[in-house]
């Protein structure tokens, strides 16, 4: 999450959280110029000018990601209305594990149980340790 998004600081997530060999594909925003010419390729297109599938290339479009980002606002506002800043990455989390697991890729809703489950093997989730008392406890 960033306070304003230019190209110093986008360009140094993006740089951050893709391999090189990456193809990256955005819209036409000046942020991702810089950092695009270190990838394999970098193709965009042009919101502006009413394109948003290229003319060259069907690949080549954002769709997938802002209707992700759609779907994750909706949410934000709607169901989990007071999120701070440094649980962002959770909700984040949740939002990408049930994109990637909905009935249009073929996981229903007993398969998407199995994987959740699956998820949690091995973890254990806790406010404190069971020894551990508060400080108002301990007097």
């Amino acid at each position: 999450m960033v306070d304003y998004a230019t190209a110093k600081t986008v360009g140094g997530i993006v740089a951050e959280n893709m391999a090189k060999e990456a193809h990256l594909i955005t819209d036409a925003s000046n942020v991702y110029k810089r950092v695009g010419a270190t990838f394999a390729s970098h193709r965009w297109v042009n919101h502006s000018a009413d394109e948003y599938v290229s003319k060259f290339d069907p690949r080549i479009h954002t769709n997938t990601v802002e209707g992700f980002y759609s779907i994750f606002k909706r949410g934000m506002r709607g169901v989990y209305q007071h999120c701070q800043p440094k649980h962002l990455h959770r909700y984040m989390a949740e939002f990408d594990f049930r994109y990637s697991n909905r009935v249009a890729v073929g996981v229903d809703d007993n398969l998407r149980a199995v994987k959740a489950l699956q998820g949690v093997v091995g973890k254990r989730l806790t406010y404190r340790l069971p020894d551990q008392r508060s400080e108002a406890a301990q007097g």
